[in-house]
């Protein structure tokens, strides 16, 4: 199993970014796809979470900023996040989830910065 989060970086406040997440090693289908992030000193949070139906959920902070979505084709899990903030630097990894199963990939930086 594979979970290959790609697209952090330096974006200046405003900024937009794109972040991809390639799975590999199990049925993407069945799986929940979500996105969390952790900053320095602080506890891992849930960013946005797509379930394999198509509902989606997002933590408060991101709402109307960031948009999860997923492509089965590629077996793919994007977050676009755009009006970023300072508050949004930190290290975002991607997971997949079912009922008895959980896998984490690695994660990118996203450091958003003047």
């Amino acid at each position: 199993v594979q979970l290959q989060a790609s697209g952090g970086g330096l974006v200046q406040p405003g900024g937009s970014l794109t972040l991809s997440c390639r799975a590999s090693g199990f049925t993407f289908s069945n799986y929940a796809m979500g996105w969390y992030r952790q900053a320095p000193g602080n506890q891992r949070e849930l960013v946005a979470i797509m379930f394999n139906g198509g509902t989606t959920r997002y933590a408060d902070s991101v709402k109307g900023r960031f948009t999860i979505s997923r492509d089965s084709a590629k077996n793919t899990v994007y977050l676009q996040m755009s009006s970023l903030k300072p508050e949004d630097t930190a290290v975002y990894s991607c997971n997949a989830l079912s009922s008895n199963r959980v896998y984490w990939g690695q994660g990118t930086q996203v450091t958003v910065s003047s």
